[in-house]
């Protein structure tokens, strides 16, 4: 699946609980190292999953501290690392969308 086809969806479901865009850009920049320019590039070029997080310039080491639930799975038990890594994302635009403050959502060690 193409990265590019779900953001549009991170962003809609935090605007719709009026947390913005650049909240899930800065989710995606703790989590990934992307900036600005090389999330526009990852959507631009409709990579999909596995490139976005293969070619993301640093994961965070924190983002090990991302756990609780996902679509009735646990995000720390998943254990095929590209979903585990799509639902590290997936839980912490989840928290964006419900309200969670960006500095509790921003796991640091």
């Amino acid at each position: 699946m193409s990265f590019a086809k779900v953001y549009p969806l991170y962003v809609t479901k935090a605007e719709k609980k009026g947390r913005s865009k650049s909240e899930v850009d800065e989710i995606i920049h703790w989590l990934t190292g992307y900036d600005a320019a090389g999330l526009a590039e990852a959507i631009e070029d409709e990579r999909d999953f596995r490139a976005f997080f293969d070619q993301a310039p640093k994961m965070n080491p924190a983002r090990e501290l991302v756990t609780g639930v996902v679509c009735g799975v646990r995000v720390e038990e998943v254990e095929e690392t590209l979903m585990r890594e799509i639902r590290y994302l997936d839980k912490m635009i989840d928290e964006l969308a419900r309200g969670k403050a960006m500095e509790k959502i921003l796991r640091e060690p």
